[in-house]
């Protein structure tokens, strides 16, 4: 894998973001809180989950070398248990979200050629050993993003709103 795709990954992320998050600000509070049935009950339950994942996934690509944007404030905390909700509001979200895309690509702007057929050696949520391709984990965070972004896709749906914020050709 090169370098350049998963630039173009981060930036999709962000992207796919925004315009989720412009339907999202559609919501009320009682429709950012409603279940609706999936394991991760809201879409605050959802928009909680992505976030967490991310945030951990770049707390364990800080243990493959040194970057840069890992220096950043932060990344001072632990990671976050998996099911947590963290945002107290919905504008808690909206505000922190770009800021997390924005370290997303930063952190791809520093890969290296030569990471991509490295390995990441860290653990896993539970505290498991594990060894696997670096530059593959890191699309494993991004389909897993894409993957809830979907679901988050149907929860706007049975609320009502309609919504396309998918397209990866906007990033082409």
């Amino acid at each position: 894998m090169q370098k350049d795709v998963l630039v173009l990954f981060a930036k999709y992320n962000k992207i796919a973001n925004e315009k989720m998050n412009q339907i999202i600000t559609t919501l009320s509070p009682e429709e950012w809180d409603k279940p609706l049935g999936g394991y991760f009950k809201s879409v605050r339950g959802l928009c909680s989950h992505l976030y967490i994942c991310d945030f951990n996934w770049l707390k364990r690509f800080s243990g493959f070398r040194n970057f840069t944007v890992f220096q950043d404030a932060l990344f001072n905390r632990e990671p976050y248990p998996f099911t947590e909700i963290i945002f107290q509001d919905m504008g808690e979200y909206l505000a922190q979200r770009p800021v997390l895309d924005e370290k997303i690509i930063a952190f791809a702007g520093e890969l290296q050629d030569a990471d991509m057929s490295s390995t990441l050696k860290a653990k896993d949520s539970s505290g498991k050993p594990f060894e696997q391709n670096f530059a593959g984990l890191i699309l494993h965070s991004f389909n897993h993003d894409t993957s809830h972004r979907g679901m988050i896709s149907v929860y706007l749906e049975m609320l009502g709103r309609e919504n396309n914020y998918t397209n990866f050709r906007d990033v082409l």
